[in-house]
C-alpha cells in the first residue's frame, strides 16, 4: 500500500522564519551600528586630525634654496658669482628606451662615464614623475645642438638655475677654493633643514671657512598637488633669505702682478699688510681652475691633476714647509741682544768656517775665504754663517727656541682658511719625542742658519717679518675685509685679532736688527743690493736658501749644470717703507737658485707695483736709475748644505772672490769689525 506524505507545519516553519528574520536583522543592526560608531569616531572624536592630514595630502611645503653670497676683492674685483647655468634633466616615466637615448647622447653632447654613472645612481632614489639632472652646466654648443633635436628625446628638458663660477680661473683658486655636492660626511656637520633645497656647499678656502656666511636662509613656498604628487599650483611662498657677500683683502691687481713675477716658476708669495694682518696677496704656483670641481670633476682630470709633478693642487702659500734658511738670521740677532749674548756692535771673527770645540768637523761659511770681522748689521746684510753658527752656540738651543717662538714659528698663524701646517721649530723635547734621539751640539749651529729640522711655511715667515717690520706687534693674518648683507646693505667689519705683543728688552734692539736688513737691500754690499736700486720707497729685507740635498764634507757644490730638481729654493723676505711700513713680502721660488738672484727681484717688483703712485714724480736717489728695472742678479751666493754624514755639518755652495781687504788676523772680541770692503761676489746665487 502506497504510504501518503507528511503535511507541512505551517506554525512551525512560520516559528523558524521569524527566528532567522530577528537574527538577521539583529546581526545588521549591529554591524550597522559598529559603521556608525566607526563613522562618528572617524568624523567627530578624530575630525581635526584627519583634516589636517586631508589637507597634507594636498598641499606640500617645498624648500626654495636661497642664492649664494658673492665674494669680491678689496677694490670689487668678483671673484666668484653664480651665474646662470643650464642643465639636461629627465623625468623617467615620460622615457620609453632610457639606454637608447643615453647612447645617442653620449656623442651628441660629449657625456662621459662619470656623467652616466653619476645620473643612474640619482635614478635609483628618484620618483619616476621627478626629473633628475643628467648633465649639468651646458655649453652654448651643447644647448644648441640639444635644442635643435630635442622632439627626439621625449621626457628630457633643459632646465634653467644659478651655478657658481670663479671669473679669475685658478688666480685665486688657493685662497676661495671651491663649491662642490653635499656629502654625506657634508651632511654630519650641517643644519640640514637650512640646506633641505641645497645641492652644493663650500669644500675648500673662504668658500668652506664662510660657508655660514655666504650660503643664507632656505625658503619656502607651499604648493598644491594632485594624488600622484604632480604640482597643480602654489598656495604661498616664503622667499629665501641670500647669502651675505663677502669682501676680501685681497688686492685683485696685486695678486695678478704677483702670479706674473713668479713666472714659470714653482712656488709662493704672500703680501700682508704688518698693521692689521691683513692678507694683499696669496699665491700658490701652480694652481688649478676651481671651476672644474664645481659640478663634478671627472675622473681622468683629478688623476691628472693629482698625479702632476707639479702639484697644482698643493697649497704651497698655507701647507709648504720650507726650511728657511737665512731669513731667520734677523730673528736669531734679535735674540742674541735679548738675552745679552751679543751687542750691536760686537765682532766676530769668520775666516769661512767654525769648528765646535775639540771638534775637527768644520760647519763652513756660503763665502770660502771668509767675511772678516763682522758686527751684528754686516752679519745680517753680508749673511754670513760664521757669526750665527757662533751665536748659536752660544745662546743654546732651548734660548734660541724660545725666541723664534715668540715669532710664530713651528705653530700656525691663525689664518682664517682651513688647512694651515704649522711648520717646525725644532727643539730637544722634540727630536726625543720625534725620533727618540738626543739633541747634538751641530744642530744648533744648524739652526741658526735655518736648517736643519727647521720648516716654515710663506705665510709664517710672511707674518714673522711683519712682527719684525712693526717692532713687535703680531697681528693674526686673514683674508676676510667685510661682511655685506644683501637685505639691508648693512657692512660688517670683522674683529682684528692680536697675539701677545713680542717685548724686548730694549727697543733699540728693534732697530739694529731692522738696520741690519735696510743694509741687505741699500747697502753698497748686502746681498741683495741690486734690488733696491731705483726702488720707489726704501725697502729692508733678508735673502735666504733652502739646501735641497747634502754635500759631503771638503767637497763644493755646483753652480752649474745641476738638475732643476735639485737646485736650492730661492728666499727673499721684506717690508716697505722702512720706516712706515705698509706691507710685508715673503716669497719663496722651488729650486729657484739663491734669494738675491730669483726671489728678491720679485718681491721688488711688487713693491714697484704697490708704491707705483707714491714713485711717481719723485726723483731717484742719487747714482740710480728711477725707471731702471731691479737687476736679476744679486751679488750674494748665500748656499747652506748639510754634510751627507751627518744632519749637523754644513757644507760651502759655491766660490766667490776673495775680499778686496782681509785682515789677517781676527780682531778682539768686541773690537769694532773692519769696514767691508765692496766685494765682487759672482756667481750670483742668494
Amino acid at each position: 500500500m502506497k504510504r501518503l506524505p507528511a503535511l507541512k507545519d505551517a506554525s512551525r516553519e512560520r516559528r523558524l522564519f521569524t527566528h532567522r528574520v530577528l537574527f538577521a536583522a539583529l546581526t545588521m543592526g549591529v554591524l550597522v551600528s559598529l559603521i556608525v560608531a566607526r563613522l562618528f569616531f572617524l568624523q567627530v572624536i578624530n575630525h581635526d586630525h584627519f583634516t589636517t592630514l586631508s589637507h597634507d595630502n594636498r598641499l606640500k611645503i617645498l624648500p626654495l634654496p636661497p642664492p649664494r653670497g658673492l665674494i669680491y676683492s678689496r677694490d670689487g674685483s668678483l671673484l666668484a658669482e653664480n651665474r646662470p647655468s643650464f642643465s639636461l634633466t629627465v623625468v623617467p616615466e615620460n622615457v620609453t628606451n632610457m639606454d637608447g637615448a643615453l647612447h645617442e647622447l653620449r656623442s651628441m653632447l660629449n657625456l662621459a662615464d662619470d656623467d652616466i654613472e653619476q645620473f643612474k645612481k640619482q635614478l635609483k632614489f628618484a620618483r619616476r614623475f621627478e626629473s633628475v639632472t643628467l648633465k649639468g652646466d651646458l655649453t652654448p654648443e651643447e644647448l644648441a645642438t640639444f635644442s635643435v633635436n630635442r622632439f627626439r628625446f621625449p621626457g628630457f628638458n633643459i632646465e634653467a638655475g644659478l651655478a657658481r663660477h670663479y671669473p679669475h680661473g685658478e688666480a685665486f683658486a688657493h685662497v676661495i677654493g671651491y663649491v662642490g655636492r653635499i656629502s654625506e660626511s657634508d651632511l654630519a656637520n650641517i643644519e640640514q633643514s637650512n640646506y633641505a633645497a641645497t645641492t652644493h656647499i663650500g669644500k675648500m678656502g673662504v668658500e668652506k671657512s664662510r660657508e655660514q656666511v655666504l650660503h643664507g636662509r632656505v625658503g619656502y613656498q607651499k604648493v598644491e598637488v594632485n594624488a600622484q604628487g604632480r604640482i597643480l599650483r602654489v598656495v604661498e611662498r616664503t622667499p629665501p633669505v641670500p647669502g651675505s657677500d663677502i669682501y676680501l683683502t685681497l688686492d685683485a691687481g696685486l695678486q695678478d702682478e704677483a702670479i706674473a713675477a713668479l713666472d714659470n716658476y714653482r712656488g709662493a708669495i704672500v703680501v700682508l699688510d704688518p698693521n692689521t694682518g691683513a692678507i694683499l696677496a696669496f699665491v700658490s704656483k701652480p694652481a688649478y681652475d676651481p671651476n672644474a670641481f664645481v659640478n663634478g670633476i671627472s675622473r681622468s682630470m683629478y688623476q691628472s691633476l693629482s698625479t702632476s709633478p707639479n702639484r697644482p693642487l698643493f697649497n704651497r702659500a698655507l701647507q709648504g714647509q720650507y726650511p728657511p734658511g737665512s731669513t731667520v738670521k734677523p730673528l736669531v740677532a734679535l735674540a742674541g741682544l735679548q738675552y745679552g749674548v751679543r751687542t750691536a756692535d760686537q765682532a766676530t771673527w769668520c775666516p769661512g768656517w767654525y769648528t765646535l770645540p775639540n771638534e775637527p768637523h768644520q760647519y763652513r761659511d756660503w763665502l770660502r775665504t771668509g767675511h772678516g770681522n763682522m758686527n751684528l748689521k754686516f752679519s745680517i746684510a753680508h749673511s754670513c754663517d760664521v757669526y750665527y753658527y757662533t751665536l748659536a752656540h752660544d745662546l743654546g738651543i732651548r734660548r734660541l727656541h724660545e725666541m723664534l717662538a715668540k715669532f710664530g714659528l713651528g705653530a700656525i698663524t691663525g689664518v682664517d682658511i682651513p688647512g694651515e701646517a704649522g711648520g717646525l721649530l725644532p727643539s730637544p723635547d722634540w727630536k726625543k719625542r720625534a725620533r727618540k734621539q738626543p739633541w747634538y751640539p751641530g744642530e744648533t749651529l744648524i739652526a741658526g742658519i735655518g736648517q736643519g729640522y727647521m720648516l716654515a711655511t710663506p705665510l709664517q715667515l710672511a707674518y714673522a717679518t711683519a712682527i719684525v717690520a712693526t717692532r713687535g706687534e703680531a697681528m693674526i693674518p686673514h683674508f676676510l675685509g667685510e661682511i655685506e648683507h644683501p637685505v639691508t646693505d648693512e657692512t660688517q667689519s670683522p674683529d682684528v685679532y692680536r697675539r701677545p705683543h713680542v717685548d724686548l728688552a730694549n727697543t733699540k734692539y728693534w732697530d739694529a736688527a731692522i738696520d741690519g736688513m735696510d743694509e741687505v737691500v741699500n747697502g753698497a754690499t748686502g746681498t741683495a743690493h741690486k734690488s733696491g736700486i731705483g726702488a720707489p720707497v726704501r725697502f729692508a729685507g733678508k735673502t735666504g736658501t733652502a739646501q735641497v740635498y747634502g754635500i759631503a764634507q771638503g767637497e763644493k757644490a755646483k753652480t752649474t749644470g745641476v738638475p732643476e730638481h735639485l737646485q736650492d729654493h730661492a728666499l727673499f723676505i721684506s717690508f716697505a717703507p722702512v720706516d712706515a711700513p705698509q706691507i710685508a713680502i715673503a716669497v719663496v721660488v722651488e729650486h729657484g737658485g739663491g734669494g738675491s738672484r730669483t726671489a728678491a727681484p720679485i718681491a721688488r717688483r711688487l713693491i714697484d707695483y704697490y708704491f707705483k703712485d707714491a714713485h711717481a714724480g719723485q726723483d731717484a736717489p742719487a747714482g740710480t736709475d728711477a725707471n731702471a728695472a731691479p737687476s736679476t742678479a744679486g751679488i750674494g751666493n748665500e748656499g747652506h748644505a748639510h754634510d751627507a754624514a751627518t744632519d749637523a755639518a754644513h757644507g760651502d755652495h759655491g766660490t766667490a772672490a776673495a775680499p778686496a781687504t782681509t785682515p789677517d788676523t781676527p780682531a778682539a772680541d768686541g773690537a769694532a769689525p773692519s769696514a767691508p770692503a765692496a766685494v765682487p761676489l759672482e756667481p750670483d746665487y742668494d
